[in-house]
């Protein structure tokens, strides 16, 4: 089955920007919904933002609007997230996901099949 394996988080000041990377391999059918979720201490796991890898399509969460961008490098089988304008309240453990069914688009954690092991985002 698929497997995902996220690298890139460290620390940042508030305003900075940063990319994750997630690696994803055995993605044989290439029909997927690929995402980026994150989980705070006490929180529950959020969606951030998913695509839909056969056409492109991007989903974001409201609170990352105009400030998070995910695409997909189909050569490279590498899924990215590239944050600007990082806030204190995006410090998390963010995780990357894939969904072979038909409803990522709702960015909710319990439709995804595959998770990577995480990477920490610390904005302070």
């Amino acid at each position: 089955h698929v497997q995902l394996v996220e690298s890139g988080g460290g620390s940042v000041q508030p305003g900075g920007s940063m990319r994750l990377s997630c690696e994803v391999s055995q993605y044989t059918t290439r029909d997927y919904y690929l995402g980026w979720f994150r989980q705070a201490p006490e929180n529950e796991r959020e969606g951030v933002a998913v695509i839909y890898t056969p056409k492109g399509t991007t989903y974001y969460d409201d609170s990352v609007k105009g400030r998070f961008t995910i695409s997909w490098d189909d050569a490279k089988n590498t899924l990215y997230l590239q944050m600007n304008t990082l806030k204190p309240e995006d410090t998390a453990m963010y995780y990357c996901a894939a969904d072979r069914g038909n409803f990522g688009y709702q960015l909710r954690a319990r439709t995804f099949d595959f998770w990577g092991q995480g990477t920490q985002v610390t904005v302070s």
